[in-house]
């Protein structure tokens, strides 16, 4: 019996084929000829090996690095050593040449040089063995070998000992970039360990003079007021995180502006306006006490007897904008320009609270405005608007998220 298609089907069926085929043919377009496609699976590679190798070579990322490191290499293992440890094992042979990997790396790690060795020095008495000869390469970071790479094999090319020497200088780049990583935080630490430092002698003591004078008049608050004191400091001289959320910031200043209002009563007027939406926004740990310092001091020292300090945070979509800003004497905008360009360590300033070192609120500015450009870059660096006599307003944008950037 015969059976009849009709033509209309016919069509259709080779339609779809056809369309079948092209976008077939497209896919394979979009993949790239084999040169493409191979040079793509090599970056993912050592993409995925990069991280772990970020954090300096260490056991655990050692061994997250060595599976990609072996598959870049394409040999039958790979060890990293620190010179006096295995870190890392990966590939055939692990049971019984891993053990010697230590004693194959002693040639690199004294003379800098790339090792090749033979059947003699890696030798191995199971016959299936893949593990025959070594390339062993050092591993250095500011020109010191920290540790080795050996690939493995049954046999060594020209062409592998290049491919394991190009891969060490690879694996040097992620150990010197893991060095700078730790030298920036070092860097941060020191900074706020510096802001710190500079917190006013005069604002403890003259604090302190003021809990002290209500301890007669008015025990309960001089209870209180010495509590925000502790609080204060507490916060102020924590030992733990780089950053904090903002809330925590603006409480700490919190604390700040009541011991500051005892002193001065109703000479200091103080206003707050604060999205709730960036309270949570991470922000680098004492952004802004420095900035609300200066605008106190400032602010009181215009020869009224009395100031007037805002602080603002908004939300800016992406980003937080915060505002501080006083009505006092202002700075003269070519010395605030110096104080900025030398940095914590410069000469310029101004004059402090009651005696206070006169380049204080200086390495406070320039403090706070090296952090965040450090951290943010160079777009987020701080923003001051003021002229002698015309009080002063310090800007700051800090994103709502940044990699990297985690509150405590």
């Amino acid at each position: 019996m015969d059976v009849i298609v009709p033509v209309a089907a016919v069509v259709a069926l080779a339609a779809v084929l056809a369309l079948v085929l092209r976008l077939a043919a497209r896919r394979r377009r979009d993949l790239g000829s084999p040169v493409d496609r191979a040079t793509f699976q090599t970056l993912h590679t050592a993409s995925m090996a990069a991280p772990p190798l970020r954090g300096g070579l260490t056991g655990q990322g050692a061994q997250k690095a060595a599976r990609h490191l072996l598959e870049l290499l394409g040999s039958a293992a790979v060890a990293i050593t620190d010179g006096e440890r295995l870190l890392a094992w990966d590939g055939t042979g692990g049971g019984h040449h891993a053990r010697a990997a230590v004693e194959h790396a002693a040639g690199p790690m004294s003379n800098g040089r790339t090792a090749v060795l033979g059947a003699d020095a890696v030798g191995c008495d199971e016959l299936d063995c893949l593990v025959r000869h070594a390339v062993v390469v050092p591993l250095t970071t500011d020109e010191r070998v920290v540790g080795t790479l050996a690939a493995y094999g049954a046999d060594v090319s020209a062409g592998l000992i290049r491919a394991v020497e190009e891969v060490g200088r690879w694996v040097d780049a992620q150990l010197e970039l893991a060095d700078l990583d730790r030298s920036r935080t070092r860097l941060m630490e020191a900074e706020v360990r510096a802001l710190r430092a500079q917190i006013s002698p005069h604002f403890i003591y003259n604090s302190l003079t003021t809990i002290a004078s209500f301890v007669r008049t008015d025990p309960e608050q001089a209870r209180e007021l010495l509590l925000e004191f502790a609080d204060f400091t507490r916060y102020s001289f924590r030992r733990h995180g780089d950053f904090t959320t903002l809330a925590e910031e603006l409480r700490s200043i919190d604390r700040y502006l009541l011991l500051q209002r005892a002193r001065f009563g109703e000479q200091l007027k103080v206003t707050l306006r604060i999205a709730p939406e960036v309270l949570p926004v991470a922000v680098p740990f004492l952004c802004l006490q420095p900035l609300v310092e200066n605008a106190v001091r400032h602010g009181l020292q215009d020869g009224s007897g009395h100031g007037r300090v805002t602080i603002i945070a908004d939300d800016a979509g992406s980003d937080c904008v915060i505002s501080v800003e006083d009505d006092g004497i202002g700075m003269d905008p070519e010395r605030l320009r110096r104080i900025l360009e030398d940095g914590p360590g410069g000469p310029g300033g101004s004059g402090g609270e009651d005696g206070e070192a006169p380049d204080s609120v200086g390495i406070g500015l320039a403090n706070v405005d090296l952090r965040l450009r450090q951290v943010y870059g160079d777009a987020c660096g701080l923003t001051v608007e003021t002229a002698p006599g015309a009080g002063t307003k310090v800007t700051l944008r800090v994103p709502k998220y940044q990699p990297g950037v985690t509150a405590s």
